[in-house]
């Protein structure tokens, strides 16, 4: 994985420097790498409010009352197309009764992977690194990535896994991935939205300008959604200078309100 790693980042320096003259396509100003595919490398983060609930929603008090005001869940417009997610009604149970209990069900409290979209969208940056055969999407928070497979098809997931099993393609200017094999186990977001194993991720990556990607990922999952649904967000560069990806390894934050429930009194 490592090897795998530091050769696409190779790669990506590579193709930075042969288009550092400005390669743009002709007839817009997005960037192009060599091979004429838009160019996506760069440090990537979405604004807003979809971590909290990808629907709209009213602001709400947080979990920590001494927190006042800088606790609270902010309200936000919602990312959903056509406003709600389509639940079957036994499925809406679920993620009613995930929402109540959030602050202890939810799997990134604990700092398990978020999975496929949630990651593209929570609060913290993440880096593209792309090549002509393989693509790195690599996370800030818990260490998560994922490398998108563009010239195989027909290579098939030989397990489950948090981040899926991501298979890249081009259509025109857009760069699909399809995501499957993930964890029932992840969210979607913060207010209990759910899937089972059965989900399929659809993840679309369009370039309007140098600086902003529209990103769209249609979600379909036979046994929780009475249908196919999309989100869609702009995903914003980060031009701070020499920005880099910084370490969150959140297990160590989370350890005494995983294991010290199992602690006996006075051992360290």
């Amino acid at each position: 994985m490592k090897t795998t790693i530091k050769n696409l980042m190779m790669t990506a320096a590579a193709l930075s420097v042969l288009a550092s003259g400005s390669v743009f396509a002709q007839s817009n100003s997005i960037p192009r790498t060599p091979d004429g595919k838009p160019d996506f490398n760069g440090i990537w983060q979405t604004l807003g409010t979809a971590h909290w609930d990808l629907e709209t929603h009213a602001s709400r008090p947080g979990p920590v009352v001494e927190m006042g005001a800088l606790g609270a869940i902010p309200g936000g417009m919602g990312v959903v197309v056509g406003g709600n997610i389509p639940y079957k009604p036994e499925a809406l149970v679920v993620k009613q009764q995930n929402q109540a209990d959030w602050l202890v069900k939810d799997p990134v409290v604990k700092c398990y992977l978020p999975g496929v979209p949630r990651a593209t969208y929570l609060p913290y940056p993440f880096q593209i690194i792309q090549a002509p055969d393989t693509t790195l999407i690599t996370y800030e928070f818990a260490g998560a990535d994922r490398i998108v497979y563009m010239d195989q098809p027909d290579l098939e997931s030989q397990v489950d896994s948090w981040m899926g099993h991501n298979i890249g393609h081009w259509e025109g200017d857009t760069l699909v991935i399809t995501v499957t094999g993930q964890m029932p186990d992840t969210w979607l977001d913060s207010s209990g939205n759910w899937h089972s194993y059965q989900m399929r991720v659809e993840e679309r990556y369009t370039l309007e300008s140098e600086n902003v990607i529209r990103y769209e990922a249609t979600i379909t999952d036979p046994e929780v959604y009475s249908e196919p649904w999309t989100i869609s967000l702009p995903l914003y560069r980060r031009l701070d200078p020499n920005m880099e990806l910084i370490e969150f390894k959140c297990v160590e934050y989370v350890e005494e309100l995983l294991f010290g429930q199992y602690r006996k009194p006075g051992v360290e």
